[in-house]
């Protein structure tokens, strides 16, 4: 087993459940109300903290009640699954379906859209050899590499959590521009987070091939 990218998988799969229990636990808030539509924005006016505050998501359900119900539901399975089960056999297959889930039903777009496909084929490569990154990847550069993915997966996972964060309450020190703050927002989810990942999965292969020779 490649333990270094069973562990990059498990952290990130928390973190996105994070950001799935965020959106449920905001639709629950709304109530028993019709979801009146595929579109819907998680945060309900009731709770909205400022204009892009409004965490969209896509829901098969009928209400935002069920909806949150559900992508709690998921979020907390995919939770146990990352930490427990991911390196089981049929773990990826389970893995994804969790992610498909949640897209369906309230857990959120961009994170679900972005990021989680990336943890998929990840997880896909904990129980094989890793003969193609081994090609791919030179010798020279596979030590310094190895010893980045710590790093890198403390840095996106700060990062995503801030722009988290700041996608919810609209919050930037010394920034009351909402366009800014939009902009902030997406740099450091994507630019930070989802930039420092893909890092991560590289050198967490680098680091699983070393261990392996």
């Amino acid at each position: 087993m490649n333990r270094i990218t069973k562990t990059i998988v498990s952290i990130i799969g928390i973190i996105l459940a994070i950001a799935g229990l965020d959106h449920g636990i905001f639709e629950i808030l709304q109530g028993n109300a019709p979801t009146e539509g595929l579109i819907i924005q998680a945060i309900g006016p009731n709770h909205q903290m400022w204009q892009y505050g409004t965490e969209e998501a896509f829901t098969l359900l009928p209400t935002y009640l069920l909806t949150g119900l559900v992508a709690v539901s998921l979020s907390l399975a995919l939770i146990i699954w990352s930490v427990g089960f991911v390196h089981k056999k049929h773990g990826a297959t389970v893995l994804g379906l969790l992610f498909i889930g949640l897209f369906l039903f309230g857990g959120g777009i961009a994170a679900q859209v972005m990021l989680a496909p990336f943890v998929w084929a990840a997880a896909r490569h904990i129980n094989r050899p890793l003969d193609w990154w081994r090609k791919i990847l030179p010798e020279g550069i596979r030590p310094g590499l190895a010893k980045l993915w710590p790093l890198t997966l403390a840095l996106g996972s700060i990062f995503f959590l801030i722009g988290l964060f700041i996608a919810i309450t609209g919050y930037v020190p010394g920034v009351t521009d909402d366009e800014s703050i939009l902009t902030v927002c997406w740099a450091f989810v994507f630019g930070g987070g989802w930039g420092m990942y893909l890092l991560t999965y590289v050198a967490g292969f680098a680091a699983d091939i070393q261990q392996n020779t």
